[in-house]
């Protein structure tokens, strides 16, 4: 039986050996069998897996995506929407208003 210290990791599937690398994906500590080398990293299987199955990761990132895409055109139809109601507003006002002879006229003065 080894002896171990207690800042000594332990394997995350096998509880009874000494973990000698750490999978930076999700951060649990594995022995020798339990890790591979990848690009540089050492990951779990799992992680791996998870890494090498590109289909899932892709077609989240489209609907991400998608979803950013949409919130955006909803966003420009509303601003849009906004201006149109301005200008129909602009619109109703009369045109002696803009014309300033509003101003010069005894409009409020009548009973």
């Amino acid at each position: 039986m080894i002896k171990m210290s207690s800042f000594d990791q332990l394997c995350y599937r096998h509880p009874g050996r000494e973990a000698v690398a750490r999978c930076p994906a999700c951060l649990h500590f594995f022995c020798r069998e339990c890790v591979t080398e990848h690009a540089g990293r050492m990951l779990c299987s799992n992680c791996l897996s998870r890494l090498s199955d590109g289909r899932a990761e892709g077609g989240r990132l489209r609907m991400e995506q998608m979803v950013i895409f949409m919130q955006g055109a909803f966003g420009m139809a509303l601003l849009w929407y906004f201006f149109f109601l301005l200008g129909q507003i602009l619109l109703a006002i009369p045109h002696a208003f803009h014309e300033g002879a509003i101003w010069q006229a005894d409009w409020w003065r009548k009973p």
